[in-house]
């Protein structure tokens, strides 16, 4: 599309011999936390509704892969054009029911399809199961990646009690370890994190996303505490200066708004 190739312009504008000195600079590893801030952006406006911020943050997430293009065409690596028709052979690749052979599969089965054929391209490459989890994903998504990779082998809870039970008795492990005398911080971390651990695991089974079920629980409790706030400005009280009894009836009035 010509928009597309606009776009690209610009980029080779911007890093070139008259262009900006910052976009000049950049480099692969400078640009990582932009690339995550736009992906994250995206992910809100998507989870907020708003069509228009939507559009524009997409903008900004796809200036950031041109971006990375752009750099690595200068190493002589790779072009835009070579990502373009890379995802292109892959989705045609992985979707062989609507490409090949025309099955009308659920979308569960779609999903094992893709598993399994990603697993067999890459297959003489990897060394063991988990290595191609990368170590920057968020900690939850990195956690229910792993267990979707360790379960497609078999190596699994039966049912959602089991997992119900393990996080009873991580639960119980990390009382234990913050009730002890002499209180270890690097143990009750460790148990923590066992607990936290087997959540996303229960998550898996619940078919809840764990990243997407914290971001609404924050969400949640900024909404509620943000009323707190606006409550007590209408009765002329300062937040800091009220009593934690005080802010809890204005807390549960904000709970009862959520429910109804």
């Amino acid at each position: 599309m010509k928009e597309i190739d606009e776009l690209l312009k610009v980029m080779d504008t911007l890093r070139g011999e008259n262009g900006c000195n910052w976009d000049k600079k950049q480099t692969h590893d400078t640009l990582i936390p932009y690339l995550l801030e736009e992906s994250y952006e995206v992910v809100d406006a998507l989870e907020k509704r708003d069509k228009e911020n939507l559009k524009e943050e997409l903008g900004d997430l796809l200036f950031q892969i041109v971006f990375h293009s752009k750099i690595a065409s200068e190493k002589k690596e790779f072009e835009m054009k070579d990502v373009a028709l890379g995802i292109t052979e892959k989705l045609i690749r992985r979707h062989p029911h609507v490409f090949k052979e025309k099955e009308d599969l659920h979308p569960d089965e779609v999903i094992s399809n893709w598993e399994k054929i990603k697993e067999k391209e890459k297959s003489s490459k990897k060394k063991n199961l988990l290595e191609d989890i990368p170590i920057s994903f968020p900690a939850l998504q990195r956690a229910n990646k792993i267990q979707e990779k360790v379960s497609s082998v078999g190596f699994d809870w039966e049912d959602t009690q089991g997992v119900l039970d393990k996080v009873e008795e991580e639960l119980n492990e990390l009382k234990e370890e913050i009730n002890q005398y002499s209180k270890n911080n690097q143990r009750i971390e460790e148990e923590f994190g066992d607990l936290m651990f087997s959540m996303v695991n229960l998550s898996r089974f619940l078919k809840i996303n764990p990243e997407t079920a914290l971001r609404k629980a924050n969400q949640k409790f900024e909404n509620r505490f943000q009323f707190v706030e606006k409550m007590a400005n209408l009765e002329d009280k300062n937040i800091k200066n009220m009593s934690k009894e005080e802010m809890e009836i204005l807390w549960q009035k904000s709970k009862k708004i959520d429910n109804h």
